[in-house]
């Protein structure tokens, strides 16, 4: 099996940062570049930064991005507030922007896409959002890649402290104390963000049957391990 040289971006957000902890520890991972527009805070052997303001070209950076066979992209941005064509802009045009770049230099390549629960892969229902994410995954999975997987995870436990620039933040600093509690009555609608990072990891080295991956697939790829 081939060691994952991994890029993931978003990781100054809680999926990123997760999934870069859970990537630097790993054995399996050789190498992890991260590419964002304002520094990660971590610093390891494994790791490269590239810091890169226009995250939906990264053409210039052509040179350092070959030989990689993973990428992570967990960038993400709320629809409140935005329009369906600001919505579609920050999410669609930037997420595929960075992503065709990546599959011309990197054929053989497994990109991983977070989407979330309740996408419209129709791209014909009554929520932007849902359709806006759906045209997403389906135009990725139209990319020469070796494997696209998109990944719908609902409510997420995070594992790390989190930061107050964290849009995560708020919500959890209030209510932590229910997840323990969900688990139990509503397993169904929460992963944890140790069993989301296993997931994406997994689906690189091993694969799986399905390119769009509900929180049940999720929690049965995150126990994968090399038969």
């Amino acid at each position: 099996m081939n060691k994952l040289r991994v890029i993931i971006t978003g990781a100054t957000g809680m999926v990123g940062e997760g999934l870069l902890y859970e990537c630097l520890q790993h054995t399996e991972v050789d190498k992890v570049m991260v590419i964002s527009r304002r520094p990660c805070g971590y610093s390891h052997p494994k790791l490269i930064e590239i810091i890169h303001s226009n995250l939906s070209d990264i053409s210039s950076l052509s040179d350092r991005l070959v030989g990689y066979n993973a990428c992570y992209f967990c960038l993400g941005t709320t629809s409140l507030g935005k329009s369906e064509a600001d919505y579609t802009m920050q999410t669609y045009n930037l997420t595929l922007g960075f992503a065709a770049t990546l599959a011309k230099l990197n054929p053989d390549m497994t990109f991983c896409y977070i989407s979330g629960t309740g996408t419209d892969s129709t791209e014909k229902g009554k929520i932007m959002w849902a359709r806006v994410k759906g045209k997403t995954e389906n135009d990725l999975m139209k990319l020469p890649f070796k494997k696209v997987y998109n990944f719908r995870p609902g409510l997420i436990r995070p594992f790390l402290p989190l930061k107050p620039s964290h849009t995560y933040y708020k919500m959890y600093k209030f209510m932590a104390w229910l997840f323990p509690l969900i688990s139990i009555v509503a397993p169904r609608y929460m992963v944890t963000l140790q069993e989301l990072s296993a997931a994406m990891i997994n689906s690189s080295l091993y694969g799986y049957a399905k390119n769009n991956l509900e929180i049940n697939d999720i929690k049965i790829l995150a126990d994968r391990v090399s038969s």
